[in-house]
């Protein structure tokens, strides 16, 4: 006589194992990082790029490509990634207005707008002052002539997010150190789990950013007046909406120590997959920093080459 109580336990078993290796076989994000210039030599856009993609694919998510862009005198009408490829794209880049033509442009702006993703870290936000749609997706930026006309200041003064309208220029940084990062929105995807307040290693804390706004603040640190700072809580990290595409926006990163912190890492992997799909998978790490003292990561010095 058949049994149907082992019929049924081996039916289960197989679609238990079935859907295990569906979910282990999940395609992997294609992620698209884009460099080739960073507005100087402080920035060096190389290391920081190896870095990036060695984060990304450190967290088994990610299938990471880089393309980097011509400078000045190389021949960009013919620079033209096909960013519908790529579910998320980070841009460790920054350039004058001038330097993307008409067309490449255009190409971006529909990537976002109807669903990519987008990260933008650190001299991201300094890229391309007058194009509107750019600095819509920033929400804020800094330097490269930005003031008045690209929008107001934008600061918390205690839990009200302030926008200022100042005359001004836009951009600035006090000496490079450790800062205590205040979490603003505790719910997001993003920032979910992770401690209310932590220390980012030393870094360049950007300050006095204008733009036109829009965005949901993730976290502030404070600009202390006492090292060339604005005496306000800057947003340091924060997501917006640019058409169906998702943007996050993180001002940390001037060089490798700054990557190197152990909180970047898992802003920048949390952050790509929020871009990617809307949501975050990856649970809150117990060694992510806490209000005590920075940590680092050696292990992404030593993938910076």
């Amino acid at each position: 006589m058949f049994d149907m109580k082992k019929l049924a336990w081996i039916v289960a078993a197989s679609a238990g194992l079935l859907f295990g290796s569906a979910c282990s076989a999940a395609k992997p994000i294609a992620a698209l990082i884009v460099d080739g210039e960073s507005g100087g030599p402080y920035h060096d856009w190389r290391k920081v790029t190896a870095a990036l993609a060695y984060m990304l694919r450190d967290a088994g998510l990610f299938e990471v490509s880089v393309v980097t862009a011509p400078r000045a005198d190389g021949e960009l009408d013919a620079f033209a990634p096909n960013f519908s490829a790529y579910a998320v794209v980070i841009l460790n880049y920054d350039a004058p207005d001038e330097r993307w033509p008409a067309s490449l442009k255009a190409s971006f702006e529909s990537y976002v707008r109807r669903g990519g993703g987008l990260v933008t870290v650190h001299a991201a936000d300094n890229a391309f002052p007058g194009w509107r749609a750019y600095n819509e997706m920033l929400g804020v930026g800094g330097w490269r002539g930005r003031e008045e006309t690209a929008g107001p200041y934008w600061y918390y003064r205690g839990d009200e997010l302030v926008a200022d309208t100042t005359k001004g220029p836009a951009g600035s940084h006090g000496l490079r150190v450790p800062f205590a990062v205040k979490v603003r929105d505790s719910t997001h995807p993003i920032m979910r789990g992770l401690p209310q307040v932590f220390i980012h290693g030393d870094d360049e804390l950007y300050a006095r950013l204008r733009g036109p706004g829009h965005m949901t603040v993730l976290a502030t640190a404070y600009s202390d007046p006492a090292n060339s700072g604005s005496g306000h809580d800057e947003p340091v990290l924060m997501v917006l909406q640019y058409g169906k595409g998702r943007v996050f926006h993180t001002t940390f990163g001037h060089d490798i120590r700054a990557l190197s912190s152990a909180d970047f890492p898992v802003l920048l992997q949390r952050g790509a997959e929020w871009a990617a799909t809307g949501d975050v998978t990856q649970p809150a790490p117990a060694t992510f920093p806490t209000a005590d003292a920075p940590s680092y990561r050696a292990d992404v010095v030593a993938h910076a080459r």
